[in-house]
């Protein structure tokens, strides 16, 4: 199963009446895992019901795949319940770390691209696909610092991690601009050495923009709507890869469904080649 070459909307629960009063036009909604992990309540009697009428991407933040401990088998397990139970159409992750030993950070914090961090994930990737059973895609990260022992660069190291795994990959156009911003890096270079055909889904979302004296640093903060900028590196991706699955993250300062809806449809317009959905 795939995701359908649409937009989609990460699906927030204060939304639930106006999605059923519109039945909107959406290729998918996208849930937090761990956000469904209990066995019922409210909160799956909703998905159920999204479910039904819906594809479905299951987006995971708390494997904290990049972290040099072992995965947690509890979390694993109650993953593999979850996607067992919806058999979702996607399931990603993020290249990064979360915990470590036993600490939970709070946070989605970046790591070395080394050989020895390449070894590691790509084990608990296969880990990951063999205990759910199913194929994973793997989003690149927004950082804020580089490390000096890092001799990959990052769209080599995602490209290594996909081709050793057989997972695929989740491009979040945000994350691109606001890495490159931050190290004042070229973000069509990166575009252009990323392996676009292993993409599964394309995530877009906003950030906030803060003045140092060093320059502008953005932060990925999904808290409104999506900049200029991304619009216009997400199509001129789409001129190359054509229509993917692509979703609109926004978890801060939720508005209405109405103004989540028009990002819905500005990425609907771009996937259908209409160039008037990029500003002048």
């Amino acid at each position: 199963m795939t995701l359908p070459r649409k937009a989609g909307l990460g699906f927030k629960p204060e939304h639930f009446p106006a999605i059923s009063e519109t039945n909107p036009d959406l290729g998918f909604f996208e849930i937090h895992a761990e956000n469904y992990m209990g066995a019922g309540g409210m909160p799956h009697a909703m998905l159920e019901r999204l479910r039904a009428d819906y594809a479905l991407s299951v987006h995971g933040v708390g494997l904290s795949i990049g972290g040099p401990d072992p995965l947690d088998r509890d979390h694993l397990a109650r993953l593999k319940l979850l996607c067992d139970r919806y058999d979702p159409e996607s399931f990603s992750e993020h290249l990064a770390w979360a915990s470590h030993g036993g600490v939970w950070m709070h946070d989605l914090l970046p790591l070395p691209y080394t050989a020895e961090t390449l070894a590691l994930i790509c084990d608990h990737v296969d880990e990951v696909q063999e205990h759910l059973g199913r194929r994973i895609l793997l989003e690149n990260p927004a950082t804020y610092v580089l490390f000096d022992d890092s001799d990959i660069p990052e769209t080599e190291f995602l490209t290594e991690i996909s081709q050793r795994t057989g997972c695929g990959l989740l491009l979040d156009v945000n994350n691109v601009f606001v890495s490159c911003v931050n190290h004042r890096q070229d973000p069509r270079a990166y575009l252009e050495a990323f392996p676009l055909n292993r993409v599964g889904e394309i995530h877009l979302a906003g950030h906030e923009e803060e003045e140092l004296p060093s320059g502008p640093l953005l932060i990925d903060s999904h808290g409104r709507e999506v900049a200029e900028p991304v619009w216009a590196l997400y199509a001129e991706i789409v001129s190359k890869t054509g229509q993917l699955p692509s979703l609109i993250e926004w978890d801060n300062d939720v508005p209405d469904f109405a103004t989540l809806m028009a990002e819905a449809k500005r990425a609907s317009m771009i996937l259908s080649g209409d160039h008037h959905a990029l500003a002048s």
